[in-house]
């Protein structure tokens, strides 16, 4: 069973983050993400490079993942 400290792991391990949030039930998950590699990316561009840090685990493992992808300067404006 994949675990949010596993899927934690696997994001932070491929990105280096800024802050990381993640919640989930074993099958679904939502991350808040936060790196300096999303500025100058769209949206789609950003959760490719999540989905990059997990590799096989996204289409094997992971049923579910939403997330929000922000840059830090964007995640200060937000808080």
């Amino acid at each position: 069973m994949v675990t949010v400290e596993s899927v934690k792991h696997g994001i932070g391990a491929g990105l280096a983050c800024e802050h990381l949030e993640v919640l989930g039930d074993g099958q679904h998950f939502q991350a808040l993400v936060v790196a300096r590699a999303f500025a100058g990316k769209s949206r789609v561009q950003r959760h490719q490079l999540v989905y990059q840090a997990l590799g096989e685990r996204m289409r094997e493992e992971i049923h579910a993942l939403s997330m929000r992808t922000l840059t830090p300067e964007e995640w200060q404006q937000d808080g």
